[in-house]
């Protein structure tokens, strides 16, 4: 990619705030229900989508929240937690 057409996104990107830019971040990185079930226990994706909600609660002077959510980024990297099942995993359908 040329420096020419990376100047227009670089002043974009002024023009938007530095949690916005973090909450399209996680945005971006958050499993989407469609996804829910076939990444729940991606740890790459899990922990990139904690540090990216850290980032936002940092930004958003919310520091425990991000402590928080770095520790869980940490438990999903070094093995220390897992997906919980699905609460509805087992359950009898009506019908």
């Amino acid at each position: 990619m040329s420096q020419s057409s990376q100047l227009p996104k670089t002043s974009q990107l002024q023009e938007i705030s530095t949690v916005e830019l973090a909450q399209a971040l996680l945005e971006r990185l958050s499993i989407s229900p469609n996804d829910w079930h076939r990444l729940k226990s991606n740890r790459k994706v899990r922990a990139c989508e904690q540090t990216a909600a850290a980032l936002v609660f940092l930004l958003s002077e919310q520091p425990e929240e991000a402590q928080t959510r770095l520790e869980q980024a940490t438990g999903w990297l070094n093995r220390s937690i897992s997906a919980p099942p699905c609460p509805t995993h087992g359950q009898k359908k009506d019908g």
